[in-house]
């Protein structure tokens, strides 16, 4: 059996020849490794290989295919020494598996035919206010806007004196300013964020995060770096209150189109028994005493 550092070279030779000599390699469908009795052809990486993907992504998806194809023989051989006759029979166990996956693939094809994903407005609101329950926050979600900039930045007293303020052409400046000159910025001002997602750009936990606040902004600075992190915290929602609508409202979209989809299949599974019943294909036999 070849070395796998040989495989791997032979999947990057593969992966960066021209198309022209890689029809002729084909063409003989030579090895590319064997184990034991078993072989792989260039042919079967070439069924997984993309022509959309660069040589250099090529030779990585053949070096893995390989790496796969191997273990899988040597496991397949091993259980083959080790296994008895019975615990070599999966006849069952394939018919099974068939008959689940020609299911799951007919009903995906159902649903994906018939379902509707558009979710209005109104329907999410009723939602929202027949589960409230279901919508209180495990943690604090904030709006925030958040920068990492040098101290040292030309921009950095500007940035900071307008950072907080909630005029337009203030926002605008700092943004375009903050885009400019800080090593990172992130504006969520207009989308809740939840405290973990925010704290974490500090590299700290939220409860300390919070514990920093003052009149809406958060400021830790990073001594050793000469830089300094700062939020400012548009609005903030406590832990254990009732969410804002906006922040559920691609939770219970997806929830709505899940129980369509639960729907559809339901009726899908009923109608097939009625039709079955009405056309006399399915008949059910009890034993008599």
């Amino acid at each position: 059996m070849r070395t796998l550092r040989t495989i791997a070279l032979i999947a990057a030779s593969l992966a960066v020849m021209s198309c022209q000599y890689v029809s002729g390699f084909l063409h003989d469908d030579k090895l590319v490794a064997e184990v034991g009795s078993h072989k792989l052809h260039i042919s079967e990486l070439e069924a997984v290989i993309s022509n959309e993907l660069s040589p250099e992504d090529s030779a990585v998806v053949a070096e893995q295919y390989i790496s796969t194809w191997v273990n899988d023989m040597l496991f397949l051989d091993l259980a083959s020494s080790n296994l008895s006759k019975e615990e070599m029979d999966v006849t069952k166990e394939v018919a099974d598996y068939k008959q689940s996956l020609l299911k799951y693939r007919y009903e995906q094809k159902y649903v994906n035919e018939r379902l509707d994903t558009v979710v209005r407005k109104e329907e999410i609101e009723k939602y929202y206010n027949e589960h409230k329950d279901i919508f209180v926050l495990d943690l604090p979600i904030v709006k925030a806007r958040f920068m990492d900039i040098m101290m040292d930045s030309p921009n950095y007293e500007l940035i900071r004196k307008k950072f907080t303020s909630t005029k337009y052409e203030d926002i605008v400046l700092v943004d375009s300013l903050a885009r400019a000159s800080a090593i990172k910025y992130l504006d969520s001002s207009e989308t809740w964020i939840d405290a973990v997602t925010l704290a974490r750009e500090f590299g700290t936990d939220y409860s300390e995060m919070l514990s920093r606040m003052r009149e809406s902004v958060i400021e830790m600075k990073e001594g050793d770096r000469g830089d300094v992190k700062v939020a400012s915290v548009v609005a903030i929602q406590k832990a254990g209150t009732l969410a804002p609508l906006d922040y559920c409202s691609d939770r219970i979209k997806e929830i709505i189109i899940s129980y369509r989809k639960h729907r559809l299949l339901s009726d899908l599974e009923r109608d097939l028994l009625n039709d079955a019943v009405v056309n006399q294909t399915v008949k059910i036999y009890k034993d008599e005493e």
